[in-house]
């Protein structure tokens, strides 16, 4: 029940923050939105390792969750871009199917063996990805495009090290730290990157607290995923949290009046499917 409880609340935490980091991308900055929330969600997890008082793991122990968290970054960038350019009920599913076959893939490397539903699952997260990626013409929301895919595909292979990375980093570290560890390294690179471009940040002070709460959202599903790979139910943390997409496609078709023909729309539900079949496997 508890890893249930933990994958089910990654999966409403990143649901949320995705939608809010696409409507606020559409209108700020992308360095804006990724400066305070980012950078919100790495004070929000010190002030826990602070308090907590937790023993500081050896420096080896945390370079996979180093790693991880630049992957993470590089996935939120592309993704939040993604979801400001395209159609979110499109986008989403595309990078959680992708990012669900990442760990599979590695495992393949090194040696694993997944069952036929983990290769069932592939099969059908491409389908449903082909299906959701075509539109008519004629619709009125258009075809998604290249550099929506695009940046899909490159969220897809961020999120994918990070689940990568991180259930490596919980192996040796406590979780804590290796969140933290993930978030210090997204934390320095992002930094490093607004130094080097300088962009204009153009964030109003009202824009603040909802810039904050994407952050907070963001690293609350971090926690939530984190403590889910403890358990050592991977399995069962995994197929719920990678279903993070179904919320920000409500929340789109609720709010922004998103509309999908009906290849689309089977397309999303075959994503979906292939998702759960990828982690459930």
């Amino acid at each position: 029940m508890v890893a249930v409880a933990l994958g089910i609340g990654t999966a409403l935490c990143w649901g949320l923050a995705d939608f809010l980091g696409g409507i606020r991308t559409r209108r700020l900055t992308l360095a804006a939105v990724l400066a305070v929330s980012q950078l919100t969600g790495l004070t929000a997890v010190a002030v826990v390792v602070v308090a907590g008082n937790v023993e500081a793991p050896a420096a080896g122990d945390v370079a996979p969750a180093l790693a991880a968290g630049v992957c993470q970054l590089a996935g939120i960038a592309a993704l939040y871009r993604a979801l400001a350019i395209g159609t979110m009920s499109v986008i989403s599913p595309i990078s959680a199917s992708g990012a669900a076959a990442i760990p599979v893939v590695v495992g393949l490397a090194t040696g694993e063996r997944p069952g036929a539903v983990v290769f069932l699952g592939m099969a059908a997260a491409f389908a449903g990805v082909t299906l959701a990626s075509r539109t008519p013409a004629s619709a009125a929301n258009g075809a998604p495009s290249r550099e929506g895919l695009a940046l899909a595909a490159v969220a897809a292979l961020g999120f994918g090290g990070f689940y990568v990375g991180m259930d490596a980093a919980v192996k040796e570290a406590e979780p804590f730290w290796a969140l933290l560890a993930a978030r210090a390294s997204a934390g320095v690179v992002l930094v490093a990157v607004l130094v080097s471009l300088r962009p204009k940040l153009g964030a109003d002070p009202a824009n603040l607290p909802s810039l904050a709460l994407i952050g907070l959202l963001d690293i609350s599903a971090n926690v939530c995923f984190t403590l889910g790979t403890e358990t050592g139910l991977v399995s069962v943390v995994a197929v719920l949290a990678s279903l993070y997409p179904v919320g920000t496609v409500l929340l789109a078709r609720a709010l922004l009046g998103e509309r999908l023909v009906a290849v689309q729309t089977a397309g999303v539900a075959v994503a979906l499917a292939g998702v759960a079949l990828i982690a459930a496997g």
